[in-house]
């Protein structure tokens, strides 16, 4: 498997290309960062984009989402709770962002624990609300993208449009659940594992 993370500069958020080194089938996991950057990881590993995976709605985490099904007909897969604030560039932040607000809508709503085969890859969805009603976290094997959920020895944060701070430490139980070797690549900072996080994770105790 191809995991490769593209960090976006200016509010430094994580735009992770996940491929099938046999059939080159890929996604692209929260198009924050800058598309240049990411098309060239696609062409350099010479991918083929089938669908743009969204953790959650907000601005900083979908900018180039349209570009690049525009370019490549990719399908746009988000929880089905995320629709609203897709649909709505004050609820999704992308009005108060210096990049071009943006609405639309997915092609593909998933729910809790749906899977979604791109070649031979497996993804997972984990419906862990609370840092927005629709955030969820996309679980290959032992491999997590997490998005505004969990970040090493953090959280996302719950005071945004729809966010809830019960529900986010529910879904926090729900991960502390999964198995220790997980590795975890979250929406914003370094990679960690989930042993770590239980560990020294103020927020999963």
């Amino acid at each position: 498997m191809i995991l490769e993370k593209i960090v976006e500069s200016y509010m430094g958020e994580n735009t992770y290309v996940v491929g099938d080194e046999n059939t080159k089938k890929c996604i692209v996991v929260d198009p924050g960062a800058n598309f240049v950057d990411i098309m060239n990881v696609v062409k350099k590993n010479n991918l083929n984009i089938e669908y743009i995976v969204l953790t959650h709605g907000h601005g900083d985490h979908i900018t180039n989402t349209l570009k690049i099904k525009e370019s490549t007909n990719a399908k746009i897969v988000a929880h089905e709770e995320e629709k609203e604030i897709l649909l709505d560039k004050r609820k999704n932040l992308s009005a108060s962002l210096p990049s071009n607000t943006i609405e639309f809508d997915a092609d593909i709503y998933v729910k809790d624990n749906d899977t979604l085969k791109v070649g031979d890859i497996k993804l997972k969805f984990i419906h862990t609300p609370g840092h927005t009603p629709g955030s969820m976290c996309i679980k290959i094997g032992k491999h997590m993208l997490t998005g505004d959920t969990l970040f090493a020895g953090s959280m996302g944060r719950t005071d945004f449009y729809g966010g809830d701070y019960k529900k986010m430490e529910k879904s926090l139980r729900r991960l502390k659940n999964q198995e220790d070797d997980i590795k975890i690549y979250p929406g914003h900072g370094p990679n960690t594992t989930l042993k770590t996080e239980k560990m020294t994770n103020p927020f999963m105790r």
